[in-house]
């Protein structure tokens, strides 16, 4: 076992670094997201060293588990890796994907669904050692049904379709002082559109008692679970699911599940523990 471990689990939102010693967790440090398919290995290299370096004070790695979203494919690999090399030499980098953290935080070594549903979405089958099957999420154009960003995509598009009540859509504009001619421009024209549609989901959560709005919810939890999770063994597994929307949302997906036959096993706002746990048990 390593003596100096960092374990990072990455959205493209915001990234969890935790510091392990001795096997106990010393620190954890919040920096921005890092995905690879939006920031070159250059920005990368700059967030670790503004974000990451000034906190690590005399912790000095000896190895670097990377688990990142868009960390799926070996050239989308090597830039986190090359980027994380430059502010940390010494450390032996090893990147998978944000997918593969998931399920080793969620399941361990044991068989099961694992899913994350923050930002975006994903899923897979894992046999308690590697994911064996994994059905494309698409990000957030063609899919990340069930996400944060599917939830802003439902609620933005029903306000600017007047799908909404007036009163519910006047109080969404005014919440995020927006006009449509802004969303049009936050969506279409500047960068980061699924940061800028997964913040608007938290209208939803705020105001979740309200039928419209309760009603967007239970369509992106269902088109996950029919679009996503009916492809798997989801008859004989539970699915766990980790993320800042399966924690927020979990009475609304518990009702999906319901409504669709899935049986939910863990939902937990953080998998981190548990890869804490799947590392030093290794």
């Amino acid at each position: 076992m390593n003596k100096r471990l960092i374990i990072a689990d990455s959205g493209s939102t915001k990234t969890h670094w935790a510091l392990v010693e001795n096997g106990s967790l010393t620190r954890e440090i919040l920096t921005g997201g890092i995905n690879p398919y939006f920031l070159s290995r250059e920005e990368i290299a700059a967030e670790v060293a503004t974000g990451l370096l000034p906190h690590l004070g005399d912790f000095i790695p000896d190895t670097i588990w990377f688990y990142g979203a868009g960390c799926a494919f070996p050239d989308k690999i090597a830039v986190v890796q090359q980027a994380i090399a430059l502010s940390i030499p010494h450390a032996e980098v090893l990147v998978e994907s944000d997918l593969a953290g998931a399920a080793r935080g969620l399941c361990g070594r044991e068989a099961g669904i694992a899913a994350i549903l923050g930002t975006g979405s994903n899923s897979c089958y894992y046999d308690g050692t590697e994911i064996v099957q994994n059905i494309s999420p698409l990000v957030f154009i063609l899919g990340d049904e069930g996400s944060g960003v599917h939830l802003g995509k439902l609620l933005a598009g029903d306000c600017l379709k007047n799908q909404l009540s007036p009163g519910i859509r006047e109080q969404f504009l005014e919440y995020f002082r927006l006009t449509p001619a802004d969303i049009i421009d936050r969506v279409y024209r500047q960068s980061f559109p699924n940061r800028f549609l997964a913040g608007l989901s938290r209208f939803i959560a705020e105001n979740s008692s309200l039928p419209e709005l309760r009603r967007i919810a239970l369509q992106a939890f269902t088109a996950f679970f029919t679009r996503n999770i009916y492809q798997y063994d989801y008859r004989n597994h539970p699915l766990h699911c980790t993320g800042s929307i399966a924690w927020h949302y979990r009475e609304l997906l518990q009702e999906a599940a319901c409504q669709t036959g899935v049986r939910l096993g863990k939902i937990v706002q953080s998998h981190m523990q548990g890869l804490i746990t799947y590392h030093l048990n290794r």
